[in-house]
């Protein structure tokens, strides 16, 4: 007989459930490999988490590096109460995650980096004005800047999930930087193009100051690349080639 628990507000095989949470738990792992690869942390450091489902999240863990992560490393974490079971701690910024999954509904994955361009903007506590098109569509209007607060602490999440509102990245004054998708893709094309924006930003500014977008226009650009181009890339994924 088949044991049955409640997810998504249907009845799923619990079969089903372990096999998309091994799925994503190695999902995790390919992420932080990627991290590493593409400059984008080093060692321990940044974080990546994926949600599981309306509940349930999976996160890396506390002080383990990239390299040697293996399944049994990455941490369930219910996101609503910020509990976990088993002796593996999870990253000591889940609470940021949490926070994020439980205010915004449609995003799936979050990257925390340590990025060198959107950190030296970060160091600099400058919001990066809609310089690029790609940016605007991408993140949003600007990328705000959440003030500085110890890691790890609650103010340090409701600061920089207030400057999440309305973007796909914030950066996070004197430390780094956070990236969300609706999906682990997407987020990191997110990093990819904040990283950009922020070293466009540095080197305009050694030019005589970057020059922006119109603030409607780039909200306006954001908004068609999430209503329209999510629409069609979801398309393209279900269609034949």
């Amino acid at each position: 007989m088949n044991c049955y628990i409640r997810t998504y507000k249907d009845l799923i095989p619990a079969e089903q459930i372990m096999e998309k949470i091994e799925h994503i738990r190695r999902q995790v792992i390919e992420g932080g490999l990627r991290l590493v690869n593409e400059g984008l942390v080093v060692r321990t450091w940044g974080n990546i988490s994926i949600r599981v489902d309306d509940t349930y999240m999976l996160i890396t863990p506390s002080g383990r590096t990239y390299e040697e992560l293996t399944p049994e490393d990455i941490v369930l974490v219910n996101y609503r109460t910020s509990e976990y079971d088993g002796p593996v701690k999870p990253s000591s910024e889940k609470e940021l995650h949490c926070e994020i999954y439980r205010t915004r509904k449609k995003v799936h994955a979050v990257i925390h980096t340590h990025q060198m361009n959107a950190s030296t903007v970060a160091s600099a506590h400058r919001e990066v004005p809609p310089i690029l098109d790609d940016m605007a569509q991408i993140i949003g209007p600007t990328v705000r800047v959440a003030d500085y607060a110890l890691p790890s602490t609650r103010k340090i999440t409701k600061k920089t999930v207030r400057a999440l509102r309305g973007r796909n990245a914030a950066l996070m004054a004197n430390h780094g930087a956070v990236c969300v998708g609706r999906d682990l893709d997407e987020a990191f094309v997110v990093c990819q193009v904040l990283e950009k924006a922020c070293r466009a930003f540095i080197e305009a500014e050694f030019l005589g100051g970057a020059k922006s977008i119109n603030k409607f226009e780039a909200h306006l650009m954001h908004q068609i690349y999430i209503q329209k181009y999510s629409r069609l890339a979801d398309k393209n994924k279900g269609s034949k080639a």
